[in-house]
């Protein structure tokens, strides 16, 4: 099964039922799988089966036709942030090689010729009683993350993958077609995307919501919708919670279920949530690009092991091995290892054997460090990779580097990740001189005009020296 068949069963059996809102725009969803079919004619004019198209995500119905139409033609889609910043945007695209860039790329769009979603034609009557859909084996897209190298890692993530991650979100959290879902988080990572495809497989409707960043909206969606569930990251609560204090309290008997992930949640706040909406499904997950949601703990249903990242998701196996790929008793702590139908198929540009050093077997490595209990719950100690994780968003610390590292009169740098009361962790870049006169405010400056807000240094320690290996690999924990 993939996800787009299940959009046409649910057009054909509920023909006139809301499945996407942006601001007063509400497409049922006969009219959406119509759009999706006629951006999939589209899409097939522009390219052939397997061939990469790159799509600038902003949270839009266009979007949304657009990267269903692309996929059911048979290209593979690979999303961005439409504020990518241009050297992370190059990486991408000398990497996938799309055939043509659609949305808007904020600030960069002279640079590459990039094609309005609304150039797409999706008026155009398609008959899809002979429809040949995608297979399920078939690539659907590439995501790409953000490596301990700094060059972004696409993961190649087939129909079945993200059908099968789907089907076991929704049996976790419980999702119906009843469920409306008001969509905050960002649409070019897998959270967000993982929400939206969630919702459409079930049948239910998502309001395609801008952010979190504009409180009243949010509320007023949520009454005047009746939303009965939504996605966050911790960040966004610490938001919430500074914004609007308690409030959210006051729908404790409308949400159903509330999903979080991404990033470390304080115990306090889990508390606070399970006091304020003691009958909804607070869920939180563990996972990676690679493996999405492979966990889950519910706060009210398990309020024993909230410090615990829960246990394997409905049809996942999780287990902890050693480095050489033993498993590791109760208790001993090693790398913590998943197996199920929504792990990746592949690395893009990666051959087999390269892939295949991501497991123990069929046990994918998540490069995390952690144990497992009596009981069966999963704990984290700590991240065995580098990455910075800024409100849910990865950071690599050699991207930063490599632009801190242009400044004049900087000789060498190395960040690492600081504690941040909102979101959680910050980055902190350490530099040494090249002359005497370079500035922090020089450095944080320049850092904003080539990087994205999150990624840029909230403070900066002049040092003298980086601490390296005898090989010249920058020992990051030493400066934590």
């Amino acid at each position: 099964m993939i996800i787009l068949r299940e959009i046409q069963r649910h057009a054909k059996e509920q023909p006139h039922k809301v499945a996407l809102i942006e601001s007063d725009i509400e497409v049922k969803y006969l009219q959406l799988w119509q759009r999706i079919l006629s951006a999939s004619e589209y899409f097939k004019t522009v390219g052939s089966k397997g061939d990469r198209v790159m799509l600038a995500a902003n949270k839009s119905v266009s979007f949304v036709y657009a990267y269903f139409g692309a996929q059911l033609a048979g290209l593979i889609t690979v999303t961005v942030d439409s504020a990518v910043n241009s050297l992370r945007l190059k990486r991408i695209f000398d990497s996938a090689s799309p055939i043509a860039i659609y949305g808007n790329l904020d600030g960069i769009q002279n640079e590459y010729k990039v094609i309005p979603f609304s150039e797409i034609d999706i008026e155009k009557t398609v008959d899809d009683s002979d429809l040949a859909f995608p297979n399920e084996s078939d690539m659907a897209d590439i995501l790409f993350t953000t490596g301990t190298t700094g060059f972004p890692k696409g993961v190649v993530l087939s129909h079945k993958n993200e059908y099968n991650a789907a089907t076991m979100i929704n049996e976790f959290i419980g999702n119906t077609c009843d469920d409306v879902e008001l969509l905050a988080l960002p649409i070019s990572h897998s959270f967000g995307l993982g929400r939206l495809r969630c919702t459409l497989v079930k049948g239910g409707t998502i309001d395609l919501l801008g952010s979190f960043a504009n409180v009243k909206k949010f509320f007023r969606e949520m009454e005047t919708r009746k939303a009965t569930g939504f996605g966050m990251v911790p960040a966004s609560w610490n938001f919430l919670k500074r914004t609007s204090g308690e409030k959210i309290g006051q729908y404790a008997d409308q949400l159903r279920y509330i999903e979080i992930g991404s990033a470390p949640m304080k115990l306090e706040d889990k508390e606070m949530l399970i006091r304020l909406l003691p009958n909804t499904r607070v869920c939180m997950h563990y996972g990676l690009t690679e493996a999405s949601r492979s966990m889950f703990v519910c706060f009210n249903e398990e309020k024993d092991h909230l410090n615990s990242i829960g246990t394997p998701s409905p049809n996942v196996s999780a287990k902890i091995f050693g480095e050489s790929g033993e498993e590791m008793p109760v208790g001993e702590p090693g790398e913590l290892c998943v197996k199920g139908g929504h792990i990746c198929c592949a690395y893009w540009g990666a051959d087999k054997d390269k892939y295949g050093d991501s497991f123990f077997g069929k046990y994918f490595r998540t490069g995390d460090w952690g144990y497992k209990d009596e009981n069966g719950y999963f704990y984290l100690i700590s991240r065995k990779k580098e990455l910075i994780n800024v409100g849910g968003k990865k950071v690599s610390p050699i991207e930063v580097e490599e632009v801190i590292n242009r400044v004049d009169g900087v000789a060498d740098s190395a960040c690492i990740s600081v504690p941040d009361e909102v979101l959680g962790e910050a980055v902190k870049a350490f530099v040494v001189k090249g002359k005497a006169e370079l500035s922090e405010k020089a450095i944080i400056d320049y850092a904003k005009s080539c990087l994205e807000g999150y990624k840029v240094p909230v403070c900066v320690e002049f040092i003298d020296e980086i601490p390296k290996t005898s090989s010249g690999k920058v020992q990051r924990l030493l400066l934590k």
